[in-house]
């Protein structure tokens, strides 16, 4: 009887590996994450994969985020490294993707942990606003969102009294251009939250941007001092930073009013002069 036992669990073992033989496939070796660790499946989400040069405050700016929830979106802490290639995802405007630990990405499907290829070259690193890069702080608290102050039922004002002396054109200037001293009043076109204050976006020189609401968010560049930071709530017409040159031949202020983070004509939202 134990001899018959015996060969009927080896001609069971013989089946199950020629099973595997025939099949063709492999077990892969990887690593898996706890179910749903690290997993950002909202609805509203945006896939998003880095490219050369790309950081966390140029991909805030061209979908109209804070750069603070799409570095929490992701897990990413200091120095918030991005990777050529890694996945990311934007909070809150269309599709699935998730972010594994240390730099890896998950797949939504199959839960997969993908770790970035070593040799992949290393975008420049994200950093907050006037911080050295040996001493990069963690992500701040996000102010509640009801600190958002409604749209001001008058509308946008003028951010600089200078005359215009480019305006917005699709695909060469993606906002409009004051002549400026330095040290003129800059002033927020509109009441919101500051989602950023400093010089990190290239070709921006010191930049404030204010968040109006869930669409909306005005850039104000080329300043020579911020006189707000990140997280204060503002008053249309308050004065945010003086003008100056910054990333700039001239004394200038470079205005932006960007729609779901696409940049659109701010003669659209300013009064008539």
């Amino acid at each position: 009887m134990n001899l018959f036992y015996s060969r009927a669990i080896l001609v069971c073992l013989a089946c199950v590996l020629a099973a595997c033989t025939t099949s063709g496939q492999r077990a892969p070796v990887i690593d898996r994450m706890p179910s749903g660790a690290g997993v950002a499946d909202v609805p509203g989400n945006t896939p998003y994969t880095v490219k050369s040069g790309d950081t966390l405050y140029s991909i805030a700016l061209e979908y109209g985020l804070d750069w603070r929830d799409i570095a929490r979106a992701n897990n990413m802490g200091v120095p918030y490294t991005l990777v050529i290639g890694q996945r990311l995802v934007l909070p809150g405007s269309g599709g699935t993707v998730a972010n594994g630990p240390a730099g890896g990405t998950t797949d939504p499907d199959s839960g997969v942990v993908v770790q970035p290829i070593p040799e992949v070259a290393i975008a420049r690193p994200v950093l907050p606003a006037d911080q050295p890069a040996e001493q990069a702080p963690a992500v701040p608290e996000q102010a509640p969102a009801d600190a958002l102050p409604a749209r001001s039922v008058q509308g946008f004002i003028w951010p600089h009294d200078g005359q215009v002396i480019q305006g917005y054109k699709a695909g060469s200037n993606k906002g409009m251009d004051f002549a400026a001293n330095v040290g003129d009043p800059v002033k927020a076109s509109m009441g919101g939250k500051v989602v950023y204050s400093g010089n990190h976006l290239r070709g921006y020189g010191n930049l404030v941007i204010i968040k109006h609401d869930n669409n909306l968010l005005t850039a104000y560049a080329h300043n020579k001092t911020l006189l707000v930071k990140e997280g204060d709530v503002v008053k249309t017409g308050q004065k945010i930073a003086e003008a100056g040159q910054s990333d700039t031949d001239r004394p200038m202020l470079h205005f932006e009013v960007r729609e779901r983070g696409k940049p659109v004509d701010p003669l659209g939202y300013l009064p008539k002069r």
